[in-house]
């Protein structure tokens, strides 16, 4: 059986759609996958064992020159390469009207959310077979949902069960890390020494934990004993982690790394703290015990799946808003509460005798606030994303601070099956 996906974007979503390519490789015999995906994300479905082809797109790139892709060949190349098989199924994992449209083009039956099940109703309209999947759950048990009906096969029976800290029979996710190491060009600089990666960077500014907080936790890492690694994506990224690691001897800004680099430098770490990224949720298909932080987002929706994930969702009254930009109108409490800008904070060298914590259990609590910072009259400039205090400051925040998260880290860190990095074992072969 031969079956077409289409799953453009983003990173999260594109992660998300994985353990259903397992389900099916386990209960179809010899089934196999293509994959429409967009360019920056082509190396995710190319490290599962079912997929044989993956057929990159540029719909981002295109949107902004139409024009330009149809004159380059590549609209037409995409056509071309799409219709040389018929599938015996097409599936748009996505659910949106530029997915159906990428679908539409492949030769075979193609199945899709109905209208009450998919983000935007309209692409309903293209399917052949309109499946009903309830709203109300997490994105990869609606994603698992979604291929069971459309391949005509039962779930498995812990299928909505969230792993947490029960360790699973296989590796939902059904990632060979041999492909996804092969030619990542990983420096290990530490010389084998233990280390965790801070995954800092996202997209919406009400994701962005306040870099001061990033800073005391890095400093708890070090004191710890413990080596902090900071990927980066672009040049705010990239200020950040140099803003974060200064002075901090035990703290490495890695160069900049594509996709597999990164992937590489995350599957050897021994645990992650992460705002509400892509990466998060690729440290959960790698089976690393991750510190994941939401603000404006639901964890119970789109928070990172997976064995050793623990959440920690701010506490606070509009939250989760789901909201790009915050519109919260801070109190005078509020306002003492929020963190200095990092640029203004005093940066001190690692050495606050922090041990590790075992306590902080709990898989999704709300910790409680913490006084603010002392802050400085140091003269740098300060940071435009630390700078909007009165508007779009993220204040959910201020009820995570970097102790409650370190608690958190340190029982990922003390606990026996940290130290494995390698996930459980599975096979695409039926059973």
């Amino acid at each position: 059986m031969r079956v077409l996906i289409v799953k453009t974007s983003s990173l999260g979503d594109v992660i998300h759609t994985l353990p259903a390519l397992t389900d099916a490789a386990h209960a179809i015999p010899g089934i196999r996958f293509d994959w429409v995906v967009e360019e920056a994300f082509a190396e995710i479905p190319r490290w599962h064992p079912a997929v044989d082809r993956v057929i990159p797109v540029a719909v981002r790139r295109w949107r902004k020159h139409p024009l330009q892709a149809w004159r380059s060949g590549e609209w037409q190349a995409f056509r071309a390469t799409v219709g040389l098989h018929r599938y015996d199924a097409v599936i748009d994992a996505q659910g949106l009207f530029k997915s159906a449209w990428l679908a539409r083009h492949a030769h075979g039956p193609l199945h899709g959310l109905d209208k009450r099940s998919a983000r935007e109703p309209l692409a309903s309209l293209f399917y052949r077979h309109r499946h009903t999947v309830p709203w109300g759950r997490h994105a990869v048990l609606r994603v698992r949902e979604l291929f069971a009906q459309a391949l005509g096969y039962t779930l498995p029976a812990d299928a909505a069960a969230s792993l947490g800290d029960q360790a699973p029979t296989h590796d939902p996710y059904g990632l060979d890390r041999s492909r996804v190491l092969a030619g990542a060009g990983q420096t290990d600089s530490d010389g084998g020494t233990p280390y965790v990666v801070f995954l800092h960077g996202t997209t919406w500014d009400t994701k962005h934990w306040p870099e001061a907080y990033w800073r005391q936790l890095a400093e708890r890492a070090c004191a710890a004993g413990w080596r902090v690694r900071l990927p980066w994506g672009n040049a705010a990224e990239h200020e950040r982690a140099e803003r974060i690691a200064a002075n901090l001897p035990g703290v490495q800004v890695l160069p900049r790394l594509p996709l597999a680099g990164i992937a590489a430098e995350i599957a050897g770490a021994r645990a992650c703290v992460a705002v509400d990224t892509g990466l998060g949720h690729l440290a959960a298909a790698l089976a690393v015990p991750t510190v994941s932080l939401y603000g404006p987002t639901n964890p119970g929706f789109t928070g990172a799946w997976g064995f050793g994930q623990r959440h920690l969702a701010a506490d606070f009254p509009c939250a989760p808003c789901l909201k790009k930009q915050c519109t919260y109108v801070p109190t005078a409490e509020d306002k003492e509460k929020a963190p200095a800008p990092l640029s203004r904070a005093p940066l001190s060298p690692c050495g606050r005798g922090a041990g590790r914590s075992n306590d902080g259990s709990a898989t999704t609590r709300a910790p409680s606030p913490q006084p603010s910072p002392a802050r400085g009259e140091g003269d740098r400039q300060e940071h435009p994303a630390e700078a909007a205090s009165s508007s779009g400051f993220p204040y959910c925040f201020t009820r995570l601070p970097p102790d409650d998260v370190w608690q958190e880290l340190a029982v990922l860190l003390d606990r026996p099956d940290a130290a494995a990095t390698e996930a459980p074992a599975i096979s695409t072969e039926a059973r």
